[in-house]
């Protein structure tokens, strides 16, 4: 915007920006004029359900560009005129529904906030073959507060899984969380990112009736898809029928079924097609405090019957995505590696062959000697 100011009218260093070479000067986002001393007056505002911007008309009859040349990204969104208490402004409104639409960025999130990033573009003014007048862009922003709440329009990742189980007219609340490491300290507060062989720490509790039930964790798998019962991408059983499935499952600090409380841990994986990430879900069971015997699982004896069989009373707990981090490894310590191991090989086969040859040098030698 307004490039190609003389240096001496750049007198308001806080408005106007000098060229390295010093001589040239534009003005800074939200200026315009000769001197950088006139305001745009331009404004965001960041609605419940849009997302508005607006900018004094004034500011691009000064730089030439007509109204029906200012768009977002995608230039069947347009920008309109509006007079607000006498001042007319060209101003560009666009609903949540239509922000992608309309060209904007992918929403970016992280634990406390949204963001909504868009531009408002001047379409070239061609003259032949040339153009003369300044291309305006203005990128603008919006920020919400990340309201964790089931109304909002977007997907919200867990950090714990809750279900709630109805036994014998108690409702009793299951839920299972990721930790950090095996201390089961602290647990994860956004969504893990755990690289592949780290060890993954799982606890699954009764947090409501504590200390009332027993609790078996039946069977765990891992998914690609959100579903549990997917029959889309892969899946990868860890425990089945409460016993383990996968060679990497350890139980810490007790038994499956013997306390209300289950935690045990397993080594970080991936699946081989695209993808990486993965979803972890478990059904539970619940048992009463008299009845240990039966809420213990017998590996031993888990026929495979009886392995693939549902209950449905059981209580189904969902957790993910669970990321994997996959470190580059660099390419040329393998070359460093497999290259002196191919020498070696070499060296080898040519050592090798002389023996072979000197052997057969000697047999005939001798051959010729007896004649």
């Amino acid at each position: 915007m307004a490039e190609g100011k003389d240096v001496q009218l750049c007198t308001n260093r806080a408005r106007c920006l000098v060229s390295e070479d010093r001589r040239r000067c534009r003005c800074i986002g939200g200026y315009y004029g000769d001197q950088c001393d006139r305001n745009a007056d331009m404004k965001v505002m960041c609605g419940k359900d849009y997302i508005t911007i607006r900018v004094l008309e004034e500011f691009f009859v000064y730089h030439n560009v007509p109204l029906a040349s200012i768009h977002l990204p995608n230039a069947s969104c347009r920008a309109q005129r509006e007079v607000i208490a006498g001042v007319p402004y060209y101003m560009s409104r666009t609903s949540k529904d239509k922000y992608l639409m309309c060209g904007g960025k992918p929403i970016q999130k992280n634990l406390t906030h949204i963001s909504y990033s868009l531009s408002l573009l001047s379409e070239p003014r061609v003259s032949g073959n040339i153009i003369r007048d300044p291309v305006i862009k203005m990128d603008f922003k919006c920020l919400y507060p990340y309201v964790r709440s089931v109304s909002l329009p977007f997907p919200i990742a867990p950090f714990s899984s809750e279900t709630v189980m109805h036994v014998d007219e108690l409702d009793a609340t299951i839920q299972m969380l990721l930790y950090t490491d095996k201390t089961f300290a602290r647990a994860y507060s956004s969504l893990p990112s755990i690289e592949l062989r780290d060890k993954v720490y799982v606890e699954v509790s009764v947090t409501e009736p504590a200390d009332f039930f027993l609790l078996q964790v039946s069977e765990v798998w891992a998914t690609q898809s959100a579903q549990p019962n997917s029959t889309e991408g892969s899946t990868h059983t860890l425990l089945q029928s409460g016993c383990v499935k996968d060679a990497t499952v350890s139980f810490i600090s007790g038994v499956n079924g013997g306390n209300s409380t289950v935690r045990f841990s397993f080594d970080m994986f991936r699946f081989l097609a695209e993808p990486h990430d993965l979803y972890l879900h478990c059904t539970v069971q619940l048992c009463e405090r008299d009845d240990a015997q039966s809420c213990v699982p017998n590996c031993n004896s888990v026929s495979k019957r009886e392995a693939l069989q549902m209950d449905p009373s059981k209580g189904l707990l969902s957790y993910g995505p669970i990321r994997i981090e996959m470190p580059e490894r660099p390419t040329s310590s393998i070359l460093m590696v497999v290259l002196p191991v191919a020498g070696v090989w070499t060296v080898g086969l040519f050592l090798l062959l002389l023996i072979t040859v000197a052997k057969a040098g000697r047999r005939r030698l001798a051959r010729t000697e007896e004649q």
